[in-house]
Parts: structure tokens; sequence; C-alpha cells
């Protein structure tokens, strides 16, 4: 490349002859059969909103700097791009402005696309991706139905998260602070039938798979650690009088059996929902419950809601010493940790001292401190310490009484020793049109049967006027009726979406063989993966990168690839911040790229952006910076 040096520097015509360059000579093509050590640095790919963003151009001029340091220093290196195509925005979108999703997305990649180009990233660009392309999602299918044959895909009618307003259901990882993470509506519970994926089947390897990613960082491994939430204790069986029935309570501090003074259900336990179908005073309470920000992800505010409950008619009977307590309904419980019951120790859990004192129940003190010396906060004592009024255990320490009691449980058969998670199946059913299709097919005979591998990708229809917000699939008869594969009869075809999250916990791989027609992955899977380094916020420590690490678990097991992890580095840079606040149309403080590519050029701009803050910290937009940059560049 011949370039004439003039004294006035010109963004527009160097980057323009350099960008050429770089293309005519396939300077960013990746090649399998290259003898040097590989490098495959990937940064999180964006959602196709039409442009790009300050955010986007931080994350992905600090990965195309390493790429091209590490392309310098001789190594191999692969940087590819797609876009995560689907989602709810699309068809919000489309609705709004009377087009159709697929029309609207694929507009917004070639934008972008363009604008990604301008600013000179080394991508591989022949290895391009799009999510919502059935060349990519006829792969997810396919494995999906790999799963179905192992067990790890199945349909249950399960309590979920319903947004009201984008009409679909949301993860708990998905709703923030009782609201839809996309619509900010609050979310509602609802008990529908929807598909599982059995992610709690490799909670233990996950977990254990932590210690071994040693360049994460703390925080995100702390995060994903606690969502997994292993926790061992005794499973204990509370007969309920009167009845021939049991409730089931999961306690990791069997040492307090003692001081139980009430027996606490979620809102939406089995035995829970039975009684209000029964007790409008109890339906009326539970159906409160349900609108309120309990699920599991906002577990935090926990702390902070003020304990509520309702008592039932009925009694339970501490299976040690025969005590009869109430059992109540209350808003604190969970239904996705244990067992959804509790056995209320008010005298040693701090959320069950605060609903007994509420409501005036029996704080009955079975733990002493082992520091004579240390006295009780309000009667509240959490900690290990000495038995007392606890029978036969008295004057034992926590440790040796949690293990005498567990003993006891077992030999009376009230109770086994059990390993248990926070973690719980994901539910991967949408109700909307913009998804993969899920490729079910039920007929009255047959029941529940696979779509044929030969039959795959059940394709999006397209062919029809886009304008309704609930689950256009299901009014698309030419698309959900169908012959059994089986029988031949008439039968109907799974109407539900993927989740959008199940598109993008595989990318990573693809991206090695993007163009592959016959497999999901190849041989060059294996020759790339893992990533050596991803690079994405630190918001999806839990959206993404936990869901992320059970599929390569799972295509590993499907003999896909070899290695146990995607990712074997993860870096998480800081936001672009205006005015100290994250950038937002709602607060007018969005800074558009292109005007400052077209102003200044692109190199300014990842200039600006790479010297103005560590990467890891947040960045402070600052026009006089960006002048700054461009002053330093032009000499």
């Amino acid at each position: 490349m011949s370039m004439k040096i003039n004294k006035t520097y010109s963004a527009r015509d160097v980057e323009k002859e350099a960008q050429s360059y770089w293309s005519s000579a396939k300077t960013f093509l990746a090649d399998e059969h290259n003898p040097r050590e590989k490098f495959y640095s990937l940064c999180m790919f964006p959602y196709p909103s039409g442009n790009i963003h300050m955010g986007h151009v931080r994350n992905y001029s600090i990965g195309d700097a390493i790429i091209r340091y590490q392309k310098m220093c001789g190594k191999n290196v692969f940087q590819p791009m797609g876009w995560d195509a689907f989602g709810l925005p699309a068809e919000n979108a489309a609705i709004k402005n009377n087009t159709h999703p697929a029309s609207w997305t694929y507009k917004n990649i070639n934008n972008m696309r363009k604008q990604l180009k301008q600013m000179g990233y080394g991508y591989d660009w022949s290895r391009e991706i799009a999510t919502c392309s059935p060349d990519y999602y006829r792969w997810e299918q396919w494995l999906f139905l790999r799963l179905y044959e192992r067990g790890l895909a199945y349909k249950k009618k399960s309590v979920v998260n319903w947004d009201p307003v984008d009409e679909t259901v949301l993860t708990n990882e998905q709703v923030i602070n009782g609201r839809g993470w996309r619509s900010d509506a609050l979310v509602e519970k609802r008990e529908i039938s929807q598909w599982f994926l059995k992610i709690t089947d490799y909670a233990e390897e996950l977990l254990d798979g932590l210690n071994h990613l040693e360049e994460w960082p703390v925080q995100v491994k702390t995060m994903q650690k606690n969502w997994i939430g292993k926790s061992t204790g005794v499973q204990v069986s509370f007969k309920i009088k009167g009845t021939g029935n049991t409730v089931e309570v999961f306690t990791s501090r069997p040492d307090t059996i003692f001081g139980c003074s009430f027996i606490a259900l979620a809102p939406d336990h089995s035995f829970a929902r039975e009684l209000s179908e029964q007790e409008p005073d109890i339906k009326l309470f539970t159906d409160k419950c349900m609108q309120m920000s309990t699920t599991e992800s906002d577990e935090s505010d926990l702390a902070t809601l003020t304990k509520k409950g309702t008592q039932t008619d009925y009694i339970a009977i501490n299976p040690l010493n025969g005590e009869e307590v109430p059992i109540w309904i209350a808003n604190y419980i969970l239904s996705s940790y244990g067992t959804g019951a509790i056995m209320g120790v008010p005298a040693h859990d701090e959320r069950d001292h605060e609903f007994a004192c509420f409501y005036n129940l029996p704080v009955k003190h079975v733990i002493k401190p082992v520091d004579k010396e240390s006295a009780n906060i309000e009667g509240l004592f959490t900690g290990k310490g000495i038995l007392i009024n606890s029978g036969e255990f008295n004057g034992l320490v926590s440790d040796d009484a949690i293990e005498g009691v567990t003993q006891k449980l077992r030999e009376i058969k009230a109770g086994t020793f059990e390993t248990k998670y926070r973690l719980r199946d994901w539910g991967v059913s949408r109700q909307r049109y913009w998804g993969a299709p899920i490729p079910i097919i039920y007929c009255d005979d047959c029941g529940t049967v696979p779509v044929p591998e030969n039959d795959l990708p059940v394709v999006l229809p397209k062919e029809f006027e886009f304008t309704d917000k609930s689950n256009v699939l299901k009014n698309i008869p030419e698309f959900y009726n169908v012959k059994c594969p089986s029988c031949g009869k008439s039968a109907v075809r799974e109407t539900d979406t993927f989740d959008t999250f199940v598109e993008s916990s595989w990318y990573s791989a693809r991206f090695t063989c993007a163009d592959q027609p016959n497999m999901m992955l190849d041989e060059r899977a294996d020759y790339w993966a893992p990533v050596d380094l991803y690079i994405g916020g630190i918001e999806h420590a839990i959206l993404h990168l936990l869901y992320a690490r059970f599929i390569h678990k799972v295509m590993r097991d499907e003999g896909l690839l070899t290695s146990d992890e995607p990712f074997v580095r993860l870096f998480t840079q800081g936001m672009v911040l205006k005015d100290g606040s994250k950038m937002s149309k709602s607060k007018g403080n969005v800074v558009n790229p292109q005007d400052y590519i077209d102003n200044y050029g692109a190199d300014t701009l990842c200039l600006f952006m790479m010297f103005s803050a560590p990467p890891e910290q947040q960045l402070e937009w600052s026009d006089s910076g960006v002048d700054g940059a461009h002053i330093a560049k032009s000499y």
C-alpha cells in the first residue's frame, strides 16, 4: 500500500485507503491451516437496533486493539462479527412502523455492518452470522431434539414470570426489581405449559468449573456461584395434622429444629394453590403475592420486603418433639428455593424473626453463643453455637448437633440428607413470533412428536400481515396445521419460539464454521475453541454467560467439540457515560458515533475510547477529549 503524505491529515482518505487494502489483502481472514499459535478474540455481538452506539464503539475498539497487537506478536488471529437478531424489539418496532420484523432486522443489519466497516475493525466478515437466519437456527433446533431424546428437554406446567406488556414469559434473570427487563412493566405470575432445558443436571459441573476459570473476574464468578446456590442440609417431613399428607421442608440448619414455631409456604406452593381454590381469603392473598417482586431475580430485595402472610387452618407436627405448629403462607418464601416451604425459626433467622414479631408468634431460643459474654441482639442469634432447649441434643455444638439431628431424622424416617441448588431449569418457551420455532408436533394419537431431522429447519412463515402483539404463530393455520410424522394424521405444530438466549449461547462456536451446511459444528470448532478472550458487559454475568457455559458442555457431551468451557478469559469493559449517567434516549444524553466518524474519522474515536480511561473502568464522554484525540492523531 502506497500513500501520499499530505501536510493536512484527511481521516476520510487515509482510512478509506487503509480499509480498502485490508479488504483486498484479506488481512483479517482466519486460516485454520496457519502453523502459528491461534488467538480467538470475540466481543459480544450486537442486537441490530439500527445504529451502533458508543457502548459498541468502546467494546469493539478494545477488542480490535488487542487482536492487532496479538497479530503483530505473530499469532494466528480470528475475530468474527455477527448479529443477535431475534427478539421482542423487532416485533415491537414492526408493529409501530407497520413493517415486518425480518425487514426491519435486515435493514438494521445492513446499516450497522456499514458503520462497523467504517470503523475499520479487523473482522473476518466471511464468517458473519445472523441468528434469525434459518441456516443458523436449524442447528439449534437439531440440538434441542438431541436434548429431548436424552431427557434434557421437557415440557411441564409451571408458574412463570409474565410480562403483560410484551405478552411473553420472562426468565428469572430477565426480571429486574419485579419488572420486565425490556418493557419495565410489573411482572405477573401465571401458570402455563412451557419447555425447559435441564440445566440443573449440570449444576455441580457449572459450579466446579468456576474454580478453573482463572482469568475470569472474581465478581462474575461470585455472581454465578451465588446464582447456582449450592447448599447441603436435610429435607424434613412435617406431618399435617388430621390428614395423611406431609409438608416437606428443606433446611441447612437442622440444629435449630426445636426452635420451629411455624411452617411457611411460598404463595405458589402446590398446597398453597390447593388452599387458594377453596378459601377466598387465601386466594386474595396469594393473587396479590403473585404480582409482587418475590422472584429469584430480586431475592436480594427480600431483606427489605415487609414480611406478610396469611394463616391456614392446618397444623404441622414437629417430627422430633411432637409440637404442633401452625402452617402459614408467606410472601417472603420462594418456591424456587429448596421445597418452597420453610420451618420458621424466629430466634435464629432474621426473616423468620421479623415475620414472627409482626404476627406475635413464639420466639424459641435453641442456640446460644459459645462465648457466654456475647449477647443476643433483640432476641436474634443467627450464628452457630451450643444447643439449648433441644432435648437429647442439649450441650452439643451446632456442627455436632447438625449431624446428630440428621441421623435421628433418618432413623425415624422423617428426613433425608439433601444437596439443593438455587438454580432452576431454564424455561426456553416464548409466546412470540420473532424467534426460532421449537421443533415439536402434537398428535392426538402419538402424543409429543419431534420434527424429523430431514424436515429441519422449521422456518418462520413470512407471508402475512404483521399487526398483532400476541403470539402471531397461533393465528396462522398454514403454519401450525401439519401431518403427524409418525402416523400421518392431522396434528398441530408447537407455536412457541425459543428464548433468544438460546441463540446467543452457542454463537461463539458456530462462528468457527459458519459456512458448514451439513452439521452444527465441524473440526474447525475444536481448532478455535475455546475463545481465548471474550469481551462484554458485566450485566451478562448470569443472563448470558451461565447459559453459554451450559450449552457448551452440552455440545461437548454430544461430541461436537472437546473443550469444557467456551471462554478462557473474560474481560468486562466499563460503560460510556454522559453527564455521569448511562446514555439513553429517555435521558436525552445519547451521542451518535456516526457524527464523529464523519467529522473526525474512526481512528480519532478509537483513540479517545482507548486512552480516556482504563478499559475496565467507566468512561465519561467528552467532546473536548475527542478534539484532543483528533489533534494528536493529526500529528
